[in-house]
């Protein structure tokens, strides 16, 4: 039974994963109550992408914003809310992580620019620089869209030379990333199969894979989310 004391996090769905990979690793909902744990914190999916808002940014502790296959200049209904209620989220500093999609959409809500990158595919294992330690991170990614424009009121986190925006801070307790700490080695490595030729040339998917199970620091940032969601110091 989980304790009624636990910190509510509200988890704003913006991407359907979809069959077969879902049927295997779970939407991406699922992913980050795996790697934060599911007894860590009491979950409450919002299906954004379906038009399903909450009615207040006090409905929950922390928010967490997934990643989509959708971008986030894409003329949707369901962004200008999103948008808006990203505002509320950090104008009040509500615990909020942003991851791929959630990273862009919370850039451009604080007026930043997302566009889709000339440099091409961003996938699977990158290395980052976090400017905080100096230490250079290895994280899985999978994207074309970038933020090209930083947000005036953000703070560079994390950078590399295909990714110059790739972690931003809004306050202490109100970030965003670039890549996908909850995506397993499994995950990334099926969803390149998916996408091989459909969307990602050979040379890109072959690359990656070569990588994929290569050591990384998925688990230490898992920790630093978590922190952060608890509204503690990350």
């Amino acid at each position: 039974m989980k304790s009624i004391s636990l910190n509510r996090i509200g988890i704003l769905q913006t991407g359907i994963v979809g069959a077969p990979l879902a049927e295997i690793h779970g939407e991406y909902p699922d992913m980050f109550q795996d790697m934060l744990g599911q007894d860590a914190f009491e979950y409450v999916t919002y299906p954004v992408v379906e038009g399903v808002f909450p009615e207040a940014p006090s409905e929950c502790d922390g928010w967490i914003i997934t990643g989509s296959k959708h971008g986030a200049y894409e003329t949707h209904d369901w962004i200008p809310p999103l948008e808006d209620f990203i505002r509320k989220l950090v104008a009040a500093r509500i615990p909020t992580v942003g991851i791929c999609f959630g990273h862009q959409i919370m850039a451009q809500a604080l007026g930043g620019t997302v566009k889709k990158s000339p440099k091409g595919w961003g996938v699977g294992l990158q290395e980052y620089k976090d400017l905080k330690s100096g230490r250079v991170i290895r994280i899985r990614a999978f994207h074309q869209d970038q933020v090209i424009k930083c947000p005036p009121s953000a703070t560079v986190t994390h950078t590399s030379e295909f990714c110059e925006f790739a972690g931003l801070q809004y306050s202490p307790n109100c970030v965003s990333l670039q890549p996908h700490p909850e995506h397993s080695a499994a995950f990334t490595s099926d969803l390149i199969e998916v996408r091989r030729n459909v969307a990602l040339p050979d040379t890109v998917a072959d690359a990656a894979q070569s990588v994929n199970n290569n050591p990384d620091d998925h688990a230490e940032y898992s920790i630093i989310i978590k922190r952060i969601l608890s509204a503690q110091s990350p």
